[in-house]
Parts: C-alpha cells; structure tokens; sequence
C-alpha cells in the first residue's frame, strides 16, 4: 500500500514549511527513516526522513516551493511490482502552495464577510509591530495557516506603504536617477532568489530593530588565564571527553552566572511590562554555509563546565548535518555571536527578539598591555554587548559587562 509524505510540523509555531531540496528521485528506491528531502522554516533547516520503505513514485511540491504543514509533498510506493508500476504511471496531482491570495481554510463570501467582521490571526511579534507602525491588520490578507498574518505579510505590506513625504524626499536624494543600474547588464551578473533561511534572517533582524532601542558596549577583557588553561587541558580533555575544548563554554559558563546576578540582562518586554524569565537559554549562532542558526543551550546555569561543553559542541555538529529540531532553537533567553573567530575585533549585533542583549566575542589576540606599571604580552579581547535602551539603562549594562569580566579574568572553576 502506497504511503504519503507529509510537511511535517516542525513545531508549535510553524505552520508551513519550504522544501529545499529532494534527496532522491523518483523511481529510486528508499529505505524507511533513510533522509528523504530537506525543509527550511522560519525556524530551523531539517532533514525529513522517510515514513516507509518502497519506491518514490510521486513528487508533488518540487524544491523551492512552500506548502502549510499536512499537506502530502510525495508518495511512497512498495517496491513489489504491480502498485508502484501503477502509481509510477499515474499523472501527477498539484500540491497547493502558499501564496499571498491563497488561504489555508475556506472563507466567508464577499456578501457574508460584509456582515460578519473577519477574525484577525497574527503572533505577539506582528501585533507589536502593527501597533507601532499603526497597521490595521484587518486590512493585511494573511499568507500563514488558516488566513494568519505572519511576520512576512507585515513587513512587506511596511515596504510597501508610501513613505512619509519628508522621507520620500531624503530617498529621492539618494536614489540613482534610474533603476537600470541594479539590473543584470552582462552575463557576470545574476539575480537568485533569497533562500527561505535568508528570508527569514531579514525579516528578524529588521523586525528587531523596528522593536529595540539598540545602544553597544564594548569592554576589553583579558583572557590570558582561560588562554593558559585551554593550552595546558586540550589534549587531556580530548583524550577524555572526545572533542576539542574550545572557548565557548568559559564564554556561557560565565554569562550563566552574571545573568543570574542581572536578571533584567535575561528578561523581555511585552508591552508595558517587563517579563522576567528563570530559565536562562543560551542561544549560541553558529554560522553555516547557507546561513546563521542559533541553536539554545537550556538551563545553562544548573549545568557544570562539562555538561556546557558537550551540549555546545552537540548543537553545534547537528547545526551543521541539518539534524536540528525546532525545540533546539526555540526557548533562548539571551543570544551569543562570535565573530572572534574570523578575525574580527569586534562586533555591534542586533538583539535576538524577544530577547533585550547580546553578547559578540571577539577575536582573542596577544597585545601590549600596561600592567603595574609595565608593558607585558597578554591575550586579549574585545567582548561587546548590544542591549535594549527600553529596558536596560547604561549603568547596569555595564555593571553586568563588569562583572562579566572579573569572571573570565579570575577563572577558578574546574573544566572536568
């Protein structure tokens, strides 16, 4: 018997889903829980695995298109003759896809909907921005589940709303005086559409700057004792844990425990209130060949050195292989960015809505440094924390930066 593949529901929240990528072909055969295709949300980037064993005898959402979760994106015939001979044959059906006319449930005629005031769907994040851009969303046609207006539909009704005339004449002084020259003039250029990740990353980070005050502090950090440690413990560490000791754990162990000391640096904003969290999730952005993701370290504050480690350096390799779950990237209080190691000295990153900072490492490098009285060669770094204005006043930014500091230049804690 024929089995369907489904878009799976990669979480609570998300309710399509885009296929990236189909792993096999059709006629080829599969092997039950062998990886199928390859799904981006607004979520996470994820392998699908098969549901049966057989042969793929359907495509029916081919790579790039969007479809809401349940809907069937092929079929899986068994490999014995007759059934997969037929369904192989059998024409092609059209999966629907998500488009800005197109909604997921059946609505009210235009006569019913003129009596019957439409329900409106949207998250906490697209309410917030409505009302500060004053946005009916009564008047936004929804492209998510069951006609909900998602982040995607409110920034792009925002983009496409006439400016404000003294902001229309600041653009047309900086426009060119024709759009020609953004088009492909010769064979060395070419347009390619974002993928549903990059998409995704524009959306959030112009969404985060819409919401947050955005104000940088930068403190310089001597690192030379996590330094001296790393270069002593590395090879017993990898002798007995397996992997590599990096930095990072110093990094969150850290935080775990300044944010603890600042719970304000762990909290969020909703509307007129603060919303202040006990779990402290660290979320830590790994960079990927097709874009950043930022897997969560859960209850980083009740784990030791060596639970902080594993879980980092397991996040991290699953980021890479596609074998993230929504749960992995959802649920972070408090953001870290690492730029350091690309060399760069240090970094003004946008808040990780709805979170109020982030923390971005720099690169840790030997420098001259004046120390008593004298020049010495230490191991030094730029740590730079981008917080919330709304929330977070530059004092207690900076007595959580400090302390932030005394505790990576005083490191005491044992890393077994």
């Amino acid at each position: 018997m024929p089995s369907n593949v489904i878009m799976p529901q990669m979480g609570e929240s998300i309710f399509e889903g885009t296929i990236t990528k189909w792993l096999k072909k059709v006629g080829e055969p599969v092997q039950r829980d062998e990886p199928l295709f390859e799904i981006s949300t607004d979520k996470v980037d994820s392998e699908i695995p098969a549901p049966a064993s057989g042969v793929l005898s359907e495509i029916r959402v081919k790579e790039g298109e969007t479809v809401q979760i349940n809907t069937v994106v092929g079929v899986i015939a068994e490999e014995s003759g007759a059934g997969a001979q037929a369904l192989l044959a059998a024409p092609l059906a059209k999966a629907p896809v998500s488009s800005p006319s197109q909604a997921a449930v059946p609505v009210a005629e235009p006569e019913e909907e003129s009596q019957v005031p439409r329900s409106v769907r949207s998250s906490p994040l697209v309410r917030r921005i409505a009302k500060e851009e004053a946005v009916d969303l009564a008047q936004l046609e929804g492209t998510g589940l069951g006609g909900r207006i998602t982040k995607k539909d409110i920034l792009s009704h925002l983009s496409s709303r006439e400016p404000a005339p003294d902001v229309a004449r600041s653009a047309a002084r900086v426009q060119p005086a024709s759009a020609e020259v953004f088009r492909p003039v010769n064979d060395l250029s070419e347009v390619i559409p974002m993928s549903a990740m990059r998409k995704s990353i524009a959306e959030h980070m112009m969404a985060s700057r819409r919401t947050s005050a955005h104000v940088t502090t930068v403190f310089e950090v001597d690192m030379t004792r996590i330094v001296d440690i790393k270069r002593q413990q590395a090879q017993e560490f990898r002798q007995r844990e397996g992997s590599k000791l990096s930095y990072m754990p110093f990094f969150i162990k850290t935080l775990a425990g300044a944010l603890k000391e600042f719970p304000v640096v762990n909290a969020s904003v909703v509307d007129t209130n603060i919303l202040y969290k006990k779990d402290i999730n660290i979320g830590v952005a790994v960079a990927l060949d097709w874009g950043l993701i930022v897997p969560v370290i859960k209850n980083a504050d009740e784990k030791s050195f060596l639970g902080i480690a594993k879980a980092a350096s397991n996040l991290a390799e699953r980021a890479r292989q596609k074998k993230l779950t929504p749960e992995d990237v959802q649920g972070g209080t408090f953001t870290i960015t690492n730029p350091g190691v690309f060399g760069s000295l240090f970094g003004t990153p946008i808040i990780n809505q709805p979170q109020v900072a982030i923390l971005c490492i720099g690169t840790i490098s030997k420098r001259p440094v004046v120390i008593n009285d004298a020049i010495a060669i230490r191991s030094m770094a730029y740590l730079t924390l981008t917080f919330d204005h709304r929330l977070i006043d530059g004092a207690v930014a900076d007595h959580f930066m400090s302390s932030v500091k005394s505790k990576l230049e005083n490191w005491d804690e044992p890393i077994s």
